[in-house]
């Protein structure tokens, strides 16, 4: 019964109660101004924060900035020249004006976000009776963070709520995942894009042997992760990579300066911060390390903070990309017209510039009263420095991007738009997740010329400026435009580079050369050392038959088989044909002897002929003796088809016609042989042998012997005959022309025949040698076939061994010396009676039995 009551009160009151309050009111904007449509603005005014001890009683106080940053005044200077310029612009956005809001991080991840919120869900202190809290943000769109790391914080967060986030100076390549950070646009190129530039350039200098160092933080890991990705596929090596940071106690940046100081590379490549850097040129300072090719990313390479005289022994003829300049006009007249009595925000800035302070408590000690008609007229001031507008035209760029989103999505044409049943934006009521659609299609050029899109990642093209610090005549440290790199154009025409201007390190001229290897040189190839970088390598020499013709080849490449590689192993040349020519002095002393042979040998027909009624011829089978003769003239003729360029025909007729010959010629001398042996067997009582060896028989012996070999040749051309051939394995240097045999078996059927002849001849000559007769024929013979398979038998391993054109001639001299000496032994010593003799050329003499051994040759 008591509980009800209890109840029903406890619910009235519950029911009073907002259902959603906030929990406190957020900072209030530093600059802010009214419009139809809000612009959000997060910057790092100032570099830190008034670290407070909370007490845990009271509710904390906002915090207290300290550290002006002036650069980022200059943003929100132009951020307010964007905007008063598009809302007196009556193209772009007509009839809609827009304000701003604009909060200070002060380089804080937990203001940054506060901001944020601020931004997405006002300051007033409503209560919403509504359970899910929710109402349109604020800001449409918000413009800022500096850093990586504090965007990445923020994009993450306002990602769900689908407002669009554009940077002007966060360049972490994490931030282009499209699934963590849906809403997130930049108008600075990625590191993504500056690392593989960089590694672009490292190539494009011809640089294969480097040290990286760079910053242990988002950007350093993340911007120096892709370039050495990059590198690699560029085929660059790196020697060394180090890590640095602000934070890192003395020991590790003197651990980072050995490296240095023992490293062989020439070229470094530093992916860091200024202030990170400038730590570790001045260790490198102290131990006077010099001379190093610095290549620089865009967060220090363009840093006036750094580039000191003091520090150009160090840095001296750096280069390294920055991002693209513009000209904005009405820029300079409008920071000239800032004036702290129309914000309030202006006041710090203000004491800074014009040293002098609003505070009434700060008059007494000496210090100037600021009035706030001060004019900025002739200041030298970092916040009037606008000759290079870097960062600037970044920022111009991303509030025209809003501002032409804006126009694309307020232009909208019902049954035109780009949503649900064509549908367009309710002007009044803008959702964040449809000026974001607008976004991703917004498209413009700026006055200056610069094409402005964002890619499907929310990135922009990629334009980049090439400096080189130079020391000019004043003595200060400038960087010098020397090129141009944009992404947008195509492969191979997006660097211009006047390497002419370029002053590198230690004030020189000339790129530097920084390699663990010298180029191998085309004719040889690289061969990688051993636990070593692929960039570190050996040149090796190509082997004979193969050719390199570029500058560090991998591998030696192949002549084609008719081809041979040239001295320096850079060209394939033809090879050199080989053959027994008539030109040479071989074939000329070779075919002398062939042709000598043949005259002799009919010379000494002639003899035969003129005296072939003499007792000596006629005792000597003179039928035999001339064809001995013929086959004699054969076999020397026959041993020119082996000189000369092979042919078919060649080819065809130097074994066969060898082969016919040479049988035709032992045939005869077997049948001298026989009928020596024959007619002294028939002398003997009772013999009637000799009918059997009469002319006629002799005929058919020599026929039938013939035949044989005529038939194993015809069997030869028949079925595999020789054919000219290109010898391309005996030599690697070139190409010898010789005629294949066709058939090794049958070319040794040949040779075997003729041996088989030469050794049944000697055998019968040799029985016969001491027959009793005055000029004792079968002697000679048997010296003479001694002479012959003498030849023949040494002219086999000879004739194997023989490469190219010696074999060829091995061949030759074996016919030849075979000829002569069946020729010389067998008809020299007629020729001498004959000639010579004549008083010995009777039939008295060769029938005398006391003349016996008178003439024995």
């Amino acid at each position: 019964m008591l509980f009800l009551p209890v109840l029903s009160i406890s619910l009235l009151v519950q029911a009073q109660e907002p259902l959603c309050r906030r929990h406190r009111v957020s900072e209030m904007p530093l600059f802010s101004k009214d419009g139809d449509i809000t612009i959000g603005g997060i910057f790092s005014l100032h570099d830190n924060f008034v670290t407070v001890k909370p007490t845990f009683n009271d509710k904390p106080e906002p915090l207290n900035c300290k550290g002006l940053n002036v650069y980022e005044f200059q943003t929100v200077a132009a951020i307010m020249f964007c905007l008063e310029q598009i809302n007196n612009n009556t193209d772009l956005l007509p009839g809609v004006s827009l304000g701003y809001k604009i909060y200070d991080s002060c380089s804080s991840m937990p203001m940054a976000m506060s901001a944020a919120m601020a931004l997405v869900n006002g300051n007033e202190e409503t209560v919403y009776l509504n359970r899910t809290c929710s109402k349109t943000s604020t800001a449409e769109a918000i413009i800022g963070l500096s850093d990586s790391s504090t965007t990445r914080g923020v994009a993450a967060t306002i990602g769900s709520f689908q407002i669009p986030l554009i940077s002007h100076t966060a360049t972490c390549a994490c931030l282009s995942n499209r699934k963590e950070y849906p809403s997130f646009f930049r108008t600075i190129p990625s590191d993504f894009f500056q690392s593989r530039t960089l590694a672009k350039l490292v190539k494009h200098f011809g640089w294969k042997w480097i040290g990286a160092i760079r910053s242990d933080n988002d950007y350093g890991n993340g911007g120096m992760a892709t370039f050495l990705q990059e590198a690699q596929n560029e085929g660059i090596c790196v020697e060394f990579s180090e890590s640095i940071y602000r934070t890192y106690p003395r020991e590790k940046f003197l651990k980072t300066v050995d490296v240095i100081k023992k490293s062989s590379a020439k070229v470094i490549v530093a992916f860091s911060s200024s202030a990170d850097l400038a730590i570790l040129v001045k260790e490198l300072l102290i131990q006077n390390v010099t001379g190093l090719q610095w290549i620089g990313s865009e967060s220090w390479v363009s840093s006036v903070n750094l580039a000191k005289p003091v520090n150009y022994r160090v840095l001296g003829g750096a280069i390294g990309f920055i991002i693209s300049s513009a000209v904005i006009p009405g820029l300079k007249e409008f920071f000239l017209n800032i004036n702290p009595s129309k914000s309030p925000g202006w006041n710090e800035l203000w004491e800074n510039i014009f040293n002098c302070t609003f505070a009434t408590q700060d008059k007494a000690a000496n210090i100037n009263p600021c009035t706030g008609s001060e004019s900025l007229q002739g200041i030298n001031h970092v916040f009037m420095y606008l000759s290079e507008l870097r960062i600037i035209n970044n920022v111009y760029k991303a509030v025209y991007s809003i501002a032409y989103a804006l126009h694309d999505l307020l232009m909208c044409r019902d049954g035109q738009g780009p949503f649900a049943n064509k549908t367009c934006a309710n002007q009044k009521n803008i959702q964040p997740w449809q000026l974001l659609h607008y976004m991703n299609k917004v498209h413009f050029i700026t006055k200056s010329g610069e094409n402005v899109y964002f890619d499907e990642n929310g990135d922009s093209v990629a334009r980049y400026e090439l400096v080189n610090w130079q020391l000019t005549e004043d003595g200060t440290v400038k960087y010098i435009t020397v090129g141009l790199y944009d992404a947008s154009l195509p492969e191979g025409q997006q660097f211009k580079i006047n390497n002419s201007i370029i002053v590198w390190a230690e004030e020189k001229h000339q790129i530097p050369v920084s390699v663990c290897s010298e180029s191998c040189h085309p004719g040889t190839r690289k061969a990688a050392q051993k636990g070593r970088p692929n960039c570190c390598f050996d040149c090796i020499p190509c082997a004979d038959g193969e050719i390199s013709n570029t500058t560090d080849s991998v591998d030696c490449l192949m002549c084609p088989v008719e081809y041979k590689s040239n001295y320096l192993r850079d060209l394939c040349i033809l090879k050199d044909t080989e053959f027994l020519a008539y030109e040479e002095i071989m074939g000329e002393i070779l075919a002398l002897f062939s042709l000598f042979g043949a005259c002799v040998t009919l010379g000494i027909a002639a003899v035969f002929f003129i005296h072939k009624d003499t007792p000596i011829v006629r005792a000597n089978n003179s039928e035999l003796s001339f064809l001995l003769l013929f086959s004699l003239t054969l076999c020397f003729l026959c041993s020119l088809t082996f000189i000369g360029r092979p042919t078919d025909w060649s080819c065809l007729l130097r074994h066969t016609a060898f082969g016919i010959t040479f049988v035709l010629c032992i045939s005869c001398v077997l049948g001298k042989t026989i009928v020596v042996l024959m007619a002294f067997r028939a002398t003997l009582p009772g013999s009637n042998v000799m009918k059997w060896f009469g002319p006629v028989q002799q005929r058919l012996s020599v026929f039938a012997f013939t035949s044989v070999q005529i038939l194993i040749c015809t069997l030869w051309l028949t079925i595999v005959p020789p054919f000219p051939y290109k010898n391309l394995k005996s030599s690697t240097e070139k190409i010898i022309l010789e005629c294949d045999l066709g058939s090794v078996v049958a070319f040794y059927a040949v040779l075997g025949y003729i041996g088989f002849l030469s050794i049944i001849c000697f055998v019968l000559a040799f029985f016969a040698r001491k027959l009793p007769d005055n000029f004792n024929e079968a002697k000679f013979i048997t010296f003479s076939m001694l002479i012959f398979c003498a030849v023949w038998i040494t002219f086999i391993p000879a004739y194997v061994s023989s490469p190219g054109k010696y074999t060829v001639a091995v061949e030759i001299f074996a016919i030849l010396a075979s000829s002569f000496a069946l020729l010389f032994c067998i008809f020299i010593p007629k020729c001498y009676i004959i000639l010579l003799k004549p008083e010995n050329n009777t039939k008295k003499h060769l029938m005398g039995k006391n003349q016996l051994n008178n003439f024995q040759l």
